[in-house]
């Protein structure tokens, strides 16, 4: 009866550990599917937006240039000043339909924020705190969308260790810890003193921290080669997409 009892435990935690996997790698994907089509949709755009961005703009300083000098002229002239004035409008339409597409984008990326890394959320703070103003123009804000969605890109390639101060469940708040991070869909963080680990993800509710004990002494490992402190050697993560770790410059 115990050897049947230890059995269905043990299927039970394998069970958990694989749906908890499953669901995992689901979200990663997902987000990775998002920020693929965010990039891939802001390149199709942003040639496009920017040439009639500047385009319009021109073409209404000229129209309304035009309309004021012909209001001084003769009533012979009035038909010219109406095409103008229909040129004058068609580019304010023109004007309103870039902001649109601005604004669509720049919500989508804001969105993307809670599922960011912490460390780069961090270094991506005064971006977003101009994407979230209502004081930036077209021009800065269309800079500042192409730079987060750049930043991302390079640390979606990029193993980055980092010493963050994270609030992590059941820990005292503001602490700071050792974190190495695999791009954009994993980060492990250790407690030295306590010998604790945590793997981060991006989940339902924004970037999540969860307890990983068994992966406390892989993680050291990682952080010591990425460091430059240890050999350099093949670390196998729980979870983790496999990457050579190399020591930082």
């Amino acid at each position: 009866m115990a050897t049947w009892f230890a059995l269905f435990a043990n299927a039970s935690v394998a069970a958990d550990a694989l749906d908890a996997a499953d669901k995992a790698a689901n979200e990663w994907l997902t987000l990775q599917m998002e920020t693929a089509r965010l990039e891939a949709d802001w390149r199709t755009q942003r040639e496009l937006l920017a040439s009639i961005l500047v385009a319009q703009t021109e073409r209404l300083k000229s129209a309304e240039e035009k309309r004021d000098l012909a209001l001084a002229k003769t009533a012979r002239e009035r038909s010219e000043l109406q095409s103008i004035e229909k040129n004058t409008q068609d580019a304010r339409a023109d004007l309103k339909l870039v902001g649109a597409r601005l604004e669509a984008a720049t919500a989508r990326v804001l969105t993307l924020r809670p599922n960011l890394p912490p460390h780069l959320s961090d270094a991506l703070e005064m971006s977003y705190r101009s994407l979230a103003s209502k004081d930036a123009v077209a021009t800065e804000r269309m800079q500042i969308v192409v730079n987060v969605l750049n930043r991302c890109a390079q640390f979606n390639r990029l193993v980055t260790v980092a010493d963050d101060v994270l609030s992590l469940a059941g820990e005292p708040p503001a602490k700071s810890y050792e974190v190495i991070y695999w791009g954009l869909s994993r980060a492990f963080a250790i407690d030295h003193r306590e010998h604790k680990a945590w793997l981060g993800t991006p989940g339902e509710r924004g970037w999540e921290w969860t307890r990983q004990p068994e992966a406390f002494a892989a993680t050291e490992k990682a952080l010591a080669i990425a460091r430059g402190t240890a050999d350099p050697e093949f670390v196998s993560l729980p979870g983790a997409v496999p990457r050579m770790v190399s020591p930082q410059k």
